[in-house]
């Protein structure tokens, strides 16, 4: 009897021809989804865009913003299928790699209060709640306050 290996999740730089399929996934995820065009203008302006796949398939995917010493995560996205398997922890310990490797000194991010998952994840990678950014994220009653954490790389 021989074994059948299963191929590995792999992080790989974003290409435009990955947008159908992250489109496909951020509207699943967020109540106020990218789109298109926020994607492709993050190619297009340089940022550090990482997708996550599984045998051809995109799972999840990052964006990162570099400014001199710092790194701002713009979009980090799992596939809600794909949630809670340690994909989100692995894609955001990459993207940290990345910004340290840039020279960054520090990560910033917004999340929403009421993303517990995520709020979550980021303080167990050490993300410390630094200010609240009122009124950031649109809501279905107005707007939502967002959380503004940090972590020193």
């Amino acid at each position: 009897m021989s074994a059948v290996l299963k191929p590995e999740a792999s992080l790989r730089p974003m290409l435009a021809a990955d947008l159908d399929a992250i489109c496909r996934i951020e509207p699943t995820i967020f109540p106020y989804p990218w789109t298109r065009g926020n994607f492709d203008d993050s190619l297009k302006s340089g940022y550090s865009c990482w997708v996550y796949e599984h045998a051809g398939e995109v799972l999840g995917y990052a964006v990162l913003m570099m400014v001199l010493d710092e790194a701002h995560l713009l979009n980090i996205s799992i596939a809600a299928p794909w949630q809670g398997k340690g994909y989100g922890r692995s894609l955001l310990a990459h993207v940290m790699d990345i910004a340290r490797g840039h020279g960054a000194l520090n990560m910033f991010l917004e999340v929403r209060p009421s993303n517990q998952a995520a709020l979550g994840l980021y303080e167990s990678m050490g993300f410390n709640e630094m200010a609240i950014r009122r009124g950031y994220y649109p809501a279905p009653n107005g707007r939502e306050d967002a959380v503004l954490m940090g972590v020193a790389l």
